[in-house]
């Protein structure tokens, strides 16, 4: 799984634990803020479109009332599941392999 920072610098998840649990919450929050928004634009687009469109109006109002339960059921969905260890790994490095030394017994080396 890639991520990136705020920086923009990529991280990689090498372990299979969950994110953390104030990354979640923030997760969550913000699809809920998204979600009100969107719910809050249509109630007032039904305002807006009552008396022009009123075909599109009860459309609106209809996403408007059903928009907070949908938002509530995503956001207490739970936790995510427990991510997979990645499919491929990083081969290691080959190293090349030491020359063969002399041998031959040197006086100094006793």
């Amino acid at each position: 799984m890639q991520r990136t920072k705020r920086n923009g610098a990529e991280v990689f998840r090498i372990t299979g634990a969950r994110m953390g649990l104030e990354e979640d919450v923030r997760g969550r929050q913000r699809r809920y803020v998204i979600s009100m928004t969107i719910r809050t634009l249509s109630v007032v687009a039904t305002v807006l479109l009552w008396n022009v469109e009123r075909h599109v109006a009860i459309v609106t109002l209809a996403a408007g009332l059903l928009l907070p339960y949908i938002a509530v059921v995503i956001a207490n969905a739970g936790r995510e599941s427990t991510p997979s260890l990645p499919s491929h790994f990083v081969p290691t490095p080959v190293r090349p392999a030491l020359e063969a030394g002399n041998l031959n017994k040197t006086s100094d080396q006793s």
